[in-house]
């Protein structure tokens, strides 16, 4: 695929981030393969966070193509920007199509990015995960490489304004051993062990954050923080889905 738009959005962020000092920490990107297809699976806790896990790949100088749902391809900046980079779009009421793109890419060779848990998580931790990444990685014979992001809900997440230009925000970026799911294999326990290695994961970048402080709106409930419960973060999550129902 000729690549004339990645490059450069990659070139502007990188630009950007060292303007802002963000403070990245990364660890384990060697385990993203540096050919062939990969599923790569992150947490999700901001709106920017397929730049942030698509970092993860740049040391092995991967692109990565992440499924991402229909509006922002629709949307009158980010879509060509989204069409241009080769992201997949997700119909959620007909995801077949999204699909089997992601399988062409996969075959293809492509790093195929996909957040599991379809929203972003208001708790910041993960949430149930779905298991079409699983299925996909055993149908094309791809490994899963999970990531945690942390940081990422400081800048720009659901419910809380917009920080963009927030300036020496620390950013962990944690890559995860492969997971290597074959087909036959039951599905549903390699999901549970997906889960359990993103949330090691998640719960490694909390813990070992440059700056943990108590009582912040961005920590999780369990460390300190002021953010909803799991508890109550699925009741907000409802109460949106069933008002969407309704405007629709």
């Amino acid at each position: 695929m000729a690549e004339i738009v990645y490059p450069p959005v990659i070139a502007a962020a990188r630009t950007l981030f060292r303007v802002l000092d963000v403070r990245f920490h990364m660890e384990g990107t060697e385990h993203v393969p540096r050919s062939g297809g990969a599923v790569l699976v992150s947490n999700h806790i901001s709106y920017l966070d397929f730049i942030f896990a698509g970092f993860a790949a740049l040391p092995s100088k991967r692109l990565v193509r992440f499924m991402a749902k229909e509006d922002v391809f629709t949307h009158r900046i980010s879509g060509p920007l989204m069409r241009g980079m080769h992201h997949i779009p997700v119909d959620r009421g007909a995801g077949a199509g999204s699909y089997a793109t992601a399988l062409r890419m996969l075959k293809a060779g492509e790093v195929v990015g996909v957040f599991a848990e379809a929203t972003i998580s208001r708790s910041f931790t993960v949430k149930e995960i779905k298991n079409g990444a699983i299925r996909m990685a055993m149908a094309t014979g791809t490994p899963i490489i999970p990531v945690s992001l942390w940081g990422s809900q400081r800048l720009w997440t659901k419910g809380r304004p917009r920080k963009l230009l927030q300036r020496h925000v620390p950013l962990t970026i944690l890559v995860g051993k492969p997971m290597y799911p074959k087909r036959g294999e039951n599905v549903n326990d390699h999901t549970a062990d997906l889960h359990s290695r993103l949330s090691e994961l998640v719960d490694r970048a909390q813990r070992t954050y440059p700056e943990v402080p108590q009582g912040v709106w961005w920590q999780p409930a369990h460390l300190g923080g002021t953010a909803p419960t799991p508890e109550e973060a699925a009741a907000m999550d409802a109460a949106e889905a069933e008002a969407r129902a309704k405007r629709d």
